[in-house]
């Protein structure tokens, strides 16, 4: 009986030891975000995703309201009590925690690969060596329409310019709809979903962009100018008042059957799938002319980097790997229509305008915001200076060429390159 108690006190102490090394290997990772309207995608289709193939690492995210976000982020990496794993903002915000440390260098984590260098852009220092956050999502630009507006005008959506307002022509004399539902009284729409939209086109996407960066190119010359000039143009076709006409008024204007077109960022989808009762579609910015190159903004928004000091960092760059495949890629996109994934493999969106945006990448060369990398870091502020000066030229109280000016005076006035 002696012999019997010692070995099942043997097995029992050898089962508790295998039990408390396996729980010893388990990781839990804390994904701190600001996007707290995606508490539901995590815990519903992402987390149950990984964890179904990597029993021994759990998953919590851990948001924080938008607002909250950087200062409460910062806080918890200072006092290193942040989490495992930092949702990353694009460009200087999460450069900065990168250049303090507090980001984990990640150019060799296994799947970064899967993603192009303008899809890295956002999180990649300004010489070109270290990623630190794995792209997770992008916007894109182009303009949503009211298809049934335009089957009741015998419109087609354009291909060119002169397209472009000749269909906005056509619009306004039948006088129905307000033929674009935008509005200059908050700025920011003026020059993301204006300038920033229809610019690429004229600069040619990254090979201007980064010309600008380099001082090879200035916001005076023809390429810049020229988006300005075209933006002046929208005036006539905005409507009544649209100088006072806020953000939430322009979506108001088309979801409500009012606007025929919607000058949009293609996080509007989601929201305009639930208020619109008419079939929607989109087409990309016009080209100048027929045969063009096209290009389109194609925005990244949103990332994922590991916090330097994690207890957990194998466990997180598991996760990190992931998040950089093609199967998180493919959950994500459909669970956020409107929100792209940046990895290379193609990903089929259910939703049809989502998928109608998305499909650009495969006819048109893709390009970032001019203003978000590098050139918004000093005073005048480039990005916010180009929200006005987009504002004032729709307006007409500003000249494209006046404009321009002022906005490379600013920027030279700082910007070494640009001098």
């Amino acid at each position: 009986m002696k012999t019997q108690a010692l070995t099942a006190l043997l097995m029992a102490s050898s089962i508790l030891g295998s039990a408390g090394m396996a729980f010893a290997e388990d990781a839990t990772l804390t994904i701190e975000s600001w996007r707290n309207d995606d508490l539901a995608i995590w815990q519903e289709k992402l987390i149950p995703a990984f964890e179904a193939k990597n029993p021994g690492i759990k998953v919590v995210f851990a948001p924080s309201a938008p607002t909250e976000y950087n200062a409460a982020l910062n806080a918890k990496l200072d006092a290193g009590s942040a989490g495992d794993l930092i949702t990353c903002r694009p460009f200087d915000a999460s450069l900065e925690l990168y250049n303090k440390g507090q980001l984990a260098d990640l150019t060799s984590l296994a799947g970064m690969e899967n993603f192009s260098d303008v899809a890295k852009s956002a999180w990649t220092t300004d010489d070109g060596k270290a990623t630190f956050c794995v792209p997770m999502a992008s916007v894109i630009h182009g303009f949503i329409y009211n298809k049934d507006a335009f089957e009741q005008l015998g419109i087609t959506p354009p291909a060119t310019e002169d397209e472009f307002f000749a269909m906005l022509d056509k619009i306004k004399e039948d006088g129905t709809y307000i033929p674009m539902a935008m509005g200059t009284k908050d700025l920011w729409e003026a020059a993301t979903m204006g300038y920033q939209n229809i610019g690429p086109n004229y600069w040619h996407g990254e090979e201007g962009r980064n010309a600008l960066i380099k001082g090879e190119q200035k916001l005076t010359d023809p390429q810049w100018v020229e988006p300005f000039a075209t933006l002046a143009k929208w005036k006539d076709y905005l409507g009544d008042g649209f100088e006072a006409q806020s953000y939430p008024d322009s979506q108001n204007l088309f979801t409500l059957g009012r606007a025929a077109i919607y000058p949009a960022g293609s996080w509007e989808i989601s929201v305009f799938n639930t208020q619109a009762q008419f079939k929607m579609g989109a087409f990309p910015p016009p080209v100048k002319a027929a045969g063009d190159t096209c290009y389109i903004s194609d925005h990244n928004d949103i990332g994922i980097g590991l916090n330097a000091k994690s207890k957990n960092a194998e466990a997180a760059k598991t996760f990190l790997t992931w998040v950089a495949s093609p199967e998180f890629a493919t959950i994500y996109a459909n669970a956020l229509p409107g929100f792209f994934s940046l990895n290379s493999a193609p990903v089929k969106m259910e939703d049809p305008l989502a998928q109608e945006f998305v499909s650009w990448r495969d006819k048109c060369k893709s390009t970032i915001r001019s203003t978000y990398q590098i050139l918004s870091r000093g005073t005048p502020n480039l990005e916010n200076e180009t929200w006005v000066k987009s504002a004032n030229v729709i307006n007409g109280t500003e000249t494209p060429e006046a404009a321009a000016a002022e906005l490379q005076k600013g920027l030279e006035s700082w910007y070494k390159p640009a001098k």
